[in-house]
């Protein structure tokens, strides 16, 4: 349920709009319990996720840090490659 919740900040390019609200959908699903509001919930629900986007945003904005900004290839393969070790899958 959380697999769009990843690190987002220090990379370059910067984590997009749709990034963040990726990973403010999830984390409003994981607190909820549900996949998808009812009808009675989805006003609420929606707002949530805006909110924490917003917020989320506001986050990565003003945070600072003094080490290179990761590049996201880099960082993908490093997590394939440790996937592939973890699992015994092989890397392609």
């Amino acid at each position: 349920m959380c697999r769009n919740i990843r690190p987002l900040y220090n990379f370059e390019p910067h984590a997009t709009d749709d990034e963040v609200r990726a990973a403010a959908l999830q984390y409003v699903r994981k607190v909820a319990g549900m996949t998808k509001p009812s009808q009675a919930n989805a006003e609420v629900f929606e707002r949530a996720v805006d909110e924490i986007a917003h917020v989320t945003e506001h986050l990565l904005a003003d945070l600072v840090t003094s080490a290179p900004p990761k590049n996201r290839e880099v960082e993908a393969a490093k997590a394939k490659a440790r996937s592939a070790k973890r699992f015994g899958v092989a890397a392609s």
